[in-house]
């Protein structure tokens, strides 16, 4: 399929499929008054996710956890950098499952920033967040979208042990470009390894990763790193558009249109992956829960 590339001097000019309408809806003010009077925040919201008013009233949202400073630096991503000293605010525990009685969710996504400098890289942390969720709300299915954790086996296992629904790690781009897309301590054969780690141990558990399009990745290259996920068992996979947050982070090689982003979803699915979420404003997260509902579906 010939990809065609644009005028990069003019990539501030996003195409029409870009826009969208603000945050609306009884559902979504409700929701997110409520939180704001507990103190209480989502990913949606601090990302302005453009889903995020479909997703809320689909009862499914994006937490952070283990704080806002993460100690990688990859050149895509808007998230603030630096070293957080170890800190970890244990109330984190108890706040995501409020946050997922409060919202009524049926599917929560828990995700973080990278904590090298903490001795399990988080995974202790996580594996808590994610055992009170099931105990105060054992209908909540929970993916989480985690770190490397370096490809240690004994943090892997300590975040698995805890049985999440779905584990996912993205790769975000072709093998090519990950660096400098993404920072030096992250690699595509690390994510590999880490997803491959995971269903070879905990087969019943799905595993996902994610790409972003529009950073100079090549038809044959995409096609590549689908079959390398494939090899590995991953059973999910997204496709986004990649959006410059600012000056200083990567520029957009290309916008892909609607319907290349559908003739990823049906390359993807003919490859075998179970589930495929692909458009311009698809983000990791984007409808997770769509996939609990394609599964009880085939039941």
């Amino acid at each position: 399929m010939a990809i065609t590339y644009f005028d990069k001097d003019k990539y501030q000019r996003k195409p029409e499929w870009l826009k969208v309408k603000l945050p609306q809806g009884e559902d979504y003010k409700d929701i997110r008054d409520n939180l704001h009077s507990k103190g209480l925040s989502t990913v949606c919201e601090e990302a302005k996710c453009p889903n995020i008013s479909e997703c809320w009233s689909a009862r499914t949202a994006t937490v952070m956890i283990l704080g806002d400073t993460c100690t990688r630096a990859c050149k895509f991503c808007n998230v603030k950098t630096g070293n957080p000293k170890g800190f970890v605010n244990h109330e984190e525990i108890e706040n995501t499952s409020k946050m997922v009685g409060l919202m009524s969710l049926r599917y929560i996504v828990i995700t973080s920033v990278d904590r090298d400098d903490l001795p399990d890289q988080g995974a202790g942390h996580f594996a808590a967040v994610i055992d009170r969720v099931h105990l105060d709300h054992p209908e909540t299915k929970v993916e989480v979208l985690i770190p490397d954790f370096s490809v240690d086996s004994e943090r892997m296992h300590t975040l698995a042990k805890s049985n999440p629904y779905v584990i996912a790690q993205n790769i975000e781009t072709v093998r090519r470009l990950t660096h400098p897309v993404r920072d030096p301590r992250a690699g595509y054969d690390k994510t590999i390894e880490c997803l491959k780690f995971y269903k070879t141990h905990y087969p019943h558990i799905q595993t996902k990763t994610s790409l972003m399009m529009g950073l100079g990745e090549t038809w044959q290259e995409i096609q590549e790193t689908l079959e390398d996920l494939r090899a590995v068992g991953v059973d999910i996979v997204t496709f986004g558009q990649y959006l410059q947050p600012s000056k200083r982070h990567l520029n957009v090689e290309k916008f892909y249109t609607p319907e290349e982003f559908d003739e990823l979803k049906r390359m993807s699915l003919k490859m075998g992956f179970k589930f495929v979420a692909s458009g311009p404003l698809v983000r990791s997260s984007y409808k997770a829960g769509d996939f609990l509902d394609y599964v009880e579906a085939k039941v």
